[in-house]
């Protein structure tokens, strides 16, 4: 859209004064905020031309302006100048990260919870469940009959299963499966494992125990058809209390139904996953709930062979503070793909 500087100024601090208060903003306040040299006379003009182009509305009869979900829109894709996390922010995102030997499901538990505190918003992770090769398997024995199977993927990640097991299986075989499976991992993912090892126990049946075969069949298949993204949520109270008084609270339901339902939830991270770095999806623009008034800020990360794995960001109300919750989710991003390097 084609504005000159003084009505961007202008509108610049008319959703600056909406983010932080929520409020309309006069002619005249304008006028004495601005430190320029215009009359209120002037100010009410640019502001009747912006209302003209869709970008302002006035809430109330001789009101002041707020900016509309298209003025939103265009002042986050055109005029936004995101700032960047400040020291406190860091640490308080660093401390989240700080212990060792978590799985990768606990990160993205951390990272959620972090992000979703710091910017009063509801957080969520979204993490597919791709083809990574895999590095390690594990067969530990908890009990006479319940293992704990452990997976390590060459990005770093670690999964975990228990198997519940119908007859108690003795602490060699758990080696012998454990070392046989690890043979045939060579940097192969889960789905070609699978196929080598169907193959490999119709053929050499002999050369494993019995009881061996059938922990290793009963092992992988805990993966089987494991293979949908997954999601984390947490904050979604933050969505209730920022809704601005008037608005139908009753809207909220679609942000709710679809951060339930997987198919809508893959449908957002296909938005990022060719994208360079964060995305924001301001009220209709938003794939997953279009007729909320919400809005969402996401970024991807990467593995270790710099590949997108998943992502990261935030849904809250359209009144969020974008220059500072944009540089969180770009940053807690970054922290989790340096984090499962």
């Amino acid at each position: 859209m084609d504005l000159n500087q003084r009505s961007k100024d202008i509108f610049y601090h008319i959703v600056e004064a909406f983010v932080g208060t929520g409020a309309p903003i006069g002619s005249t306040t304008l006028s004495k905020s601005l430190g320029l040299k215009l009359s209120s006379a002037t100010i009410r003009n640019i502001m009747a031309d912006l209302e003209h182009a869709g970008l302002l509305y006035a809430p109330h009869t001789s009101a002041g302006r707020l900016p509309t979900e298209k003025g939103l829109q265009f002042f986050v894709h055109g005029l936004l100048e995101a700032g960047q996390v400040s020291r406190q922010e860091r640490e308080k995102l660093e401390q989240q990260f700080r212990q060792s030997n978590r799985s990768f499901d606990d990160i993205l538990e951390q990272a959620t919870t972090a992000l979703s505190g710091l910017s009063s918003c509801a957080g969520l992770v979204l993490a597919p469940k791709v083809e990574t090769p895999l590095k390690h398997i594990e067969f530990v024995g908890l009990n006479d009959q319940r293992v704990l199977v452990v997976l390590v993927t060459e990005a770093g990640t670690v999964e975990n299963r228990v198997l519940e097991l119908d007859q108690p299986v003795p602490s060699s075989v758990l080696t012998e499966a454990s070392n046989y499976l690890n043979s045939l991992v060579a940097g192969r993912t889960l789905p070609e494992l699978k196929r080598v090892l169907t193959d490999e126990l119709t053929k050499h049946q002999s050369q494993l125990d019995e009881v061996s075969g059938r922990l290793i069949s009963s092992g992988l298949a805990e993966w089987t058809g494991d293979q949908e993204r997954t999601m984390i949520v947490r904050g979604q109270s933050h969505l209730i209390q920022g809704v601005e008084h008037g608005q139908d609270i009753t809207s909220l339901r679609d942000v709710f139904t679809a951060l339930d339902q997987k198919e809508s939830v893959a449908s957002l991270l296909d938005q990022v996953i060719d994208a360079d770095g964060v995305q924001v999806f301001v009220g209709s623009e938003n794939p997953l709930f279009p007729s909320s008034g919400c809005s969402t800020i996401i970024a991807p990360y990467k593995d270790a062979h710099n590949k997108i794995i998943g992502a990261i960001g935030v849904v809250g109300p359209q009144r969020m503070n974008y220059s500072r919750v944009i540089p969180l989710v770009d940053y807690t991003a970054k922290m989790i793909g340096q984090l499962i390097k």
